[in-house]
């Protein structure tokens, strides 16, 4: 997954003047969504200026491949044409976003960025990891995120959850065995990164939820 030292575009962020990156992940239904705006208040309360992004999207561009990739419709898509297209916004969110507002000094927070590659197109979607290694050494060079919290959820309750939202763009009407390689993938990833990753018990009320976060967050600017 790359390495956990703290480098964005180059230059180590003990560099106060540069901002902080924090990544949100999870299968869906895990509740991402619902906790990134206490997240976005929590840290605008300590004092940062936050940038609230997501992926793919973040962009003009990388919301219409956005709308292409969630389209049910492209059912039949290829795996491969799914991976380049995100890496395509990607580019665009990185070149416009993320990377001018962390050398202004601000805080991104972001709903996925490329664990989710690793996981969803990566073992969802059986491709090598090497050809992921390589799109993200071309795109993104030493950038990783500061902090990623991953939400987990058991495959069935998460599933749930999203029945209850209305129709289900293409990701969400995968089988429950794609979603429990992807689980499984995000939970391998938390051991290999411990740094970086911290694992948010999802399926715990939402007032216990938020009480991790508070703790994870608050050891984290305390770091910072």
């Amino acid at each position: 997954m790359g390495n956990d030292a703290r480098v964005t575009d180059g230059m180590h962020q003990a560099d106060k003047s540069y901002g902080r990156f924090i990544t949100l992940e999870g299968i869906e239904g895990s509740g991402k969504s619902t906790l990134l705006p206490y997240i976005r208040t929590f840290l605008e309360t300590a004092g940062k200026s936050v940038v609230v992004t997501r992926e793919p999207g973040g962009t003009p561009l990388g919301e219409e491949i956005r709308r292409l990739l969630l389209d049910p419709s492209y059912d039949s898509l290829a795996p491969s044409a799914e991976l380049l297209m995100i890496f395509a916004a990607r580019v665009e969110h990185l070149e416009q976003v993320i990377k001018p507002s962390l050398r202004q000094g601000r805080w991104i927070v972001c709903d996925r960025f490329t664990d989710a590659t690793y996981v969803y197109q990566g073992e969802g979607r059986n491709i090598a990891k090497a050809r992921i290694d390589a799109l993200v050494d071309w795109v993104q060079g030493a950038l990783r995120p500061d902090l990623t919290l991953i939400f987990d959820v058991p495959v069935p309750m998460g599933l749930s959850r999203v029945s209850q939202r209305g129709e289900k763009d293409r990701f969400e009407r995968e089988e429950q065995r794609f979603f429990e390689r992807v689980r499984n993938a995000y939970l391998m990833l938390a051991a290999e990164h411990p740094g970086r990753c911290q694992v948010v018990d999802a399926s715990a009320p939402l007032d216990v939820v938020r009480l991790r976060v508070d703790t994870i967050l608050r050891a984290f600017l305390h770091d910072s």
